[in-house]
């Protein structure tokens, strides 16, 4: 695997700590702001928010860019805005940084995963992926706990300087590693690109993604009350429950990667989904057990952590076939997709948490996992590139 893969996984791990860490540092950025810890948690809905629209938008208005520069300049931003959020003195101030911080964030990983699947063979694309996703999710296992530690550590602004830091140096690893990069292809306008929504060999695609990360946030958000209310454990175990869910979609991310190089995105997107819709399920007898909890969280990462690199990899893979003048923007929007699944799938699990008891999220997270293998199924797959045997579905999408 090129180096270059590995710098846009540390600028991954970047984004992926500076995106969770948040949620630890809610309440002490609100007694330091003089607000509640609810309006606090702004900071977060508004960042999945941003991402959401932002990404598409901003994705489609910088696809002549050149790519190498473009990623630079992202990541720069990323630095600067993480920067300023640690010297903000003031709760509005620090809520518009986080919002430019996020459409950074998104249009760098939207990018970002095609320039990593240019620089190896098709059939190692997927693997590119996962690479690049691992950033992600190792952040979440290190990264997040860490940040969490420095912010009780000294404050909360302690996290987002660390992070600053660790973006300069994945800004300067990108320049030294990153090749010359041909330029994307005329691209047309903004209305051309956000017409993606509209293609039917895409649309389905971001439907399968939404769902796939809506199936594990519904229940993921509310780990913390299930493992402490159902499951009997103290603040320690639920940190340890949250680093094995961790591990767990690590291996996840790569294992995605190598499933959907190896046997194509059909099959590999019914493994991933019908195991995220069975690891979720069995929550429902395992939650009373604090062993075999944690062996169902570790089996549970790593099946919801499988389905980004797979559809990430699918996305640009047909985007350079029925798209090929934008397929950054395709890949902006299936990053938004993901952000779109975890916000609703979040909102949905509260709506199931407030009418019962919070094993009732489970119903919701079986749902959108049995939803998306529906979409799956659904999906004319045979007519799409990459559908057949993987090997030569990647040489029809050559361009």
């Amino acid at each position: 695997m090129p180096a270059a893969v590995f710098s846009l996984a540390f600028a991954a791990f970047a984004i992926g700590t500076t995106e969770f860490v948040i949620v630890g540092l809610l309440p002490d950025i609100g007694k330091a702001f003089g607000i509640s810890v609810a309006t606090a948690g702004l900071l977060v809905s508004f960042y999945a928010l941003a991402i959401t629209i932002g990404t598409p938008l901003v994705s489609a208005v910088t696809a002549r860019l050149p790519r190498r520069a473009l990623l630079l300049a992202l990541m720069a931003l990323f630095t600067l805005c993480n920067l300023a959020a640690g010297l903000s003195g003031a709760f509005p101030a620090l809520l518009a940084i986080r919002i430019v911080m996020a459409v950074a964030h998104g249009v760098f990983f939207g990018l970002g995963t095609t320039v990593a699947m240019s620089l190896v063979p098709q059939e190692k694309s997927g693997r590119a992926v996962a690479v690049m996703v691992s950033g992600l999710t190792v952040a979440m296992v290190t990264g997040v706990p860490g940040g969490t530690w420095l912010g009780d550590l000294m404050n909360w602004r302690l996290p987002f300087l660390v992070v600053a830091a660790m973006g300069a140096l994945a800004t300067v690893g990108l320049w030294r590693l990153l090749p010359a990069l041909s330029s994307q292809r005329s691209s047309g306008n903004v209305f051309s690109q956000l017409a993606l929504l509209k293609n039917g060999a895409l649309m389905p695609l971001y439907v399968m993604a939404a769902l796939g990360m809506g199936a594990t946030f519904a229940v993921f958000t509310y780990l913390s009350p299930l493992l402490t209310h159902i499951t009997g454990l103290n603040s320690n175990g639920v940190t340890l429950g949250l680093m094995v869910f961790g591990l767990g979609s690590v291996i996840g991310t790569i294992g995605g990667g190598r499933l959907s190089d190896r046997y194509g995105p059909k099959l590999s997107m019914n493994i991933a989904l019908a195991g995220l819709a069975m690891s979720v399920a069995t929550l429902w007898v395992t939650a009373h057990q604090p062993v075999l909890v944690m062996i169902n969280l570790f089996v549970w990462g790593a099946f919801a952590f499988a389905v980004p690199p797979i559809m990430q990899a699918t996305v640009v893979l047909i985007a350079r076939r029925v798209a090929p003048r934008a397929v950054g923007t395709a890949s902006g929007l299936n990053v938004a997709a993901f952000n779109l699944g975890i916000s609703g799938g979040s909102f949905l699990g509260g709506l199931a948490l407030a009418g019962a008891h919070v094993l009732a999220t489970v119903y919701v997270g079986v749902a959108l996992a049995a939803a998306g293998l529906a979409v799956v199924a659904m999906y004319r797959w045979s007519a799409r590139p990459s559908a057949a045997a993987p090997r030569n579905a990647l040489e029809e999408c050559r361009t």
